[in-house]
């Protein structure tokens, strides 16, 4: 045998390789057996020691308990898996995690084992023997389905070519432009390139630019790009504009004869004071019997967009407004959002209402649902609601003050029922003309806030209520329901046992025994240096609520029903529920629920993509403006950590960065998962989460969005 054909055998009958050979030959018959001899032909090995490898590796795998040896000598495939379907969670270096509903546990698949696999992507891949103790490992053999084919980056340009080079972590690829395929880009901007094609000997995916975003750093062109890495629009095509300039916001007498008429109740609106879509509104009066009449008016957005109109089909696609630090992208055109849906002051609007009748001690004797039309007194803004609250003084002010005292007694039965009570604050910027932020500063929920809250929360449940509660042995009809499951056992216990080093506790016994006593933890550290370090723990340990037709309750509001009905000019299933509720009334049956249950998938999943295009827009944010601080001290509070090193978030204004453990040069310091701390190997120095320590700002990456820090007594640099 030559040596180069000596070369050629070694790899290809490498026990490794071999070895996953085999496992195929059984993964894919799974119900048939195999002897060495009929396993040696099938590889076509015909070397005596080669085949005795085989042998080897075929009880191997029967140790593994991969195989079964049905008769000496033959063997069956003992595991029924041997391909997977899952969804690739891409690491920041390269390699992915395949999260599978075929298996408890998730699979390791190598960067060089991905063969194309980009994060989000649904793939097929192949299980290697599993050694005992480790985590399962495949390759991926198929890619099912793209998550995206669009990417946000930088173009450079050669002279003979040119790249994107994308913006995203979990891109590690970048993308391959031809000269005429650049639709007018310059070197240097930023832009959205779309893959066309990915040939197949090719190290990258080649593309085409679909659209120019602008100079990197300007304000317009990084919220585009936010936008755009996130698969969101910012701005509607020219024909769902134009559709909704059709639409007339005359309403006339024939449809207020159709409703219940509000326009002489005393009615407004409470909003922050840069809102213009008000779509919700309370009414009060004092009824005969000496009850409360108390009206939760939301802005009938269903009359306005018709089923299969070319603006509810733009507006389930997108399923959600985008809230990010410097503007709204709006569910809905402006011409609807903003005026005709908006319950604006003085003007007669189309409303679909749940009004209760309400003793004084807040308890709901009666509640009646259905379409209305409405005539709002006055706009509050939640300042001079809260002034009202605060002084006794002002507009309506026996409303106001009527509303509010039964909100409280709502909210304190509520949390005494099992409530769980995150009163988180929110990080809001001032932002100059260029968008460039001036002052960071935090919002937090007051009365006026919680007045609106409490009602609007009341609303939803009675809604869910109306369709989901029914007599023993009737089944419900489908409905949209925002649903929150009980929190991971697994991550409450490790919450539980960190909160013990600061002498704090709670109780795991039942669903009622967490939410009272996690209650009680965060009302005892409030104020405390570590409120926020608890409050983010604690939150982290929660399930997401979602939407779903499967009502399993909600569990961080203690509601069996609940349901989203209050918001549907900035919420898709907001205009299901309105839908449903006017199906039902009519009485029509129960709509398909495999069909629904899509919808709210679609719908959690955008949900989810506008809170991380939120988040990241913050994050970008907080970056410019610590640029202007660069080599200044601030202390703060270490609020992650990982094996390269600690996250500190500045108190004063919650901007965070991360100290590498590079940084930390007076000892060799080690990641304790765990204790969620690193700790020096020598001198037992411990960084750990919650400590309070000084840094200083060393750089402000913009591009990356992120924030390096030193420590405060590190040299100058």
């Amino acid at each position: 045998m030559t040596r180069k054909k000596r070369k050629q055998s070694g790899q290809r009958y490498n026990r490794k390789s071999l070895e996953n050979l085999i496992v195929g030959i059984f993964s894919n018959n799974p119900e048939k057996t195999f002897n060495y001899k009929q396993v040696s032909r099938q590889l076509e090995i015909k070397e005596i020691g080669v085949k005795q490898l085989v042998v080897g590796i075929l009880y191997d795998l029967t140790d593994l308990d991969f195989l079964h040896e049905v008769s000496t000598g033959k063997f069956k495939l003992k595991s029924k898996i041997g391909h997977i379907t899952g969804t690739v969670d891409m690491t920041a270096r390269g390699a992915a995690f395949i999260v599978s509903d075929d298996l408890e546990e998730d699979v390791f698949v190598s960067q060089a084992n991905l063969n194309r696999a980009l994060h989000g992507d649904v793939v097929k891949v192949y299980l290697y023997a599993r050694r005992k103790s480790k985590q399962p490992e495949g390759e991926v053999v198929e890619i099912v389905k793209r998550k995206k084919t669009t990417f946000v980056g930088i173009i450079e340009i050669s002279k003979n070519y040119a790249f994107l080079i994308s913006d995203s972590r979990q891109m590690p690829y970048d993308i391959f432009l031809p000269l005429t395929k650049l639709n007018g880009a310059q070197d240097g901007e930023k832009a959205i390139v779309q893959i066309t094609e990915w040939p197949r000997k090719s190290k990258n995916p080649v593309g085409q630019v679909v659209n120019v975003l602008g100079k990197p750093g300007e304000n317009d062109t990084e919220m585009h790009a936010i936008l755009a890495e996130y698969d969101l629009p910012y701005q509607f095509p020219e024909k769902v504009n134009e559709a909704a300039e059709l639409i007339s916001d005359k309403i006339t007498e024939e449809e207020i004869a159709l409703r219940r008429d509000f326009r002489e109740i005393t009615t407004f609106t409470i909003d922050p004071h840069d809102a213009k879509d008000f779509d919700d509104a309370l009414s009060l009066r004092k009824l005969e019997n000496g009850n409360w009449e108390v009206g939760v008016h939301i802005a009938d957005v269903t009359h306005y967009v018709k089923k299969g109109s070319i603006i509810e089909k733009e507006a389930f696609d997108r399923a959600t407004s985008v809230y990010l630090v410097d503007r709204v992208v709006p569910m809905l055109p402006e011409r609807l959002s903003n005026g005709v849906c908006s319950l604006r002051p003085n003007e007669e609007k189309l409303t679909f209402s749940a009004v209760f009748e309400m003793n004084d001690k807040a308890e709901v004797l009666d509640t009646w649902i259905g379409r209305t039309v409405i005539n709002s007194d006055r706009r509050f803004t939640y300042e001079e609601a809260q002034q009202v609250i605060e002084t006794g003084e002002g507009d309506f002010k026996e409303e106001v003050l009527c509303l509010d005292r039964l909100a409280k007694i709502l909210r304190e039965k509520r949390f005494k029922k099992g409530a769980i009570d995150f009163d988180r604050y929110e990080v809001k910027f001032d932002i100059d003309e260029k968008g460039k932020p001036t002052r960071v500063f935090f919002k937090e929920s007051k009365d006026s806030n919680k007045l609106i809250e409490e009602f609007m929360l009341l609303a939803n449940k009675k809604v869910a209520e109306s369709v989901g509660r029914v007599a023993k042995g009737i089944k419900a009809k489908t409905f949209i329901y925002r649903t929150h499951d009980q929190p991971n056992p697994d991550k409450l216990n490790s919450f539980n046992q960190f909160i013990r080093k600061f002498g704090y506790g709670i109780k795991t016994a039942n669903a009622k025994a967490i939410s009272t006593s996690l209650n009680n933890l965060l009302h005892d550290v409030k104020g405390e240096n570590i409120q926020n370090l608890v409050e983010t723990l604690a939150i982290r340990s929660m399930a997401k609520a979602e939407y779903s037709t499967v009502n399993i309750g909600h569990y961080g509001l203690h509601f069996d029903h609940y349901s989203h009905f209050t918001s549907p000019i900035r919420r898709y299933p907001d205009m299901m529920a309105h839908r449903l509720l006017e199906k039902y009334a009519n009485g029509s049956k129960s709509v398909n629920a495999d069909k629904y249950e899509e919808f709210c998938q679609h719908c959690s999943e955008m949900e989810q993509k506008a809170a991380n295009a939120e988040r990241s827009s913050i994050k970008y944010k907080q970056v410019e403006f610590m640029q202007d601080h660069l080599g200044q001290e601030f202390e703060g509070t270490i609020s992650g950590v990982t094996e390269w090193g600690f996250y500190v978030e500045i108190d004063e204004n919650k901007c965070e960065g991360m100290v590498s453990i590079r940084e930390l040069e007076d000892d060799f310091y080690e990641f304790d998962e765990d204790n969620y701390c690193i700790v020096g190997r020598h001198h037992r120095k411990i960084y750990q989460l919650g400590d309070k320590i000084n840094i200083r700002v060393a750089k402000a990456n913009l591009v990356a969005k992120q924030l390096d820090f030193v420590l405060a007594d590190k040299a100058e640099f």
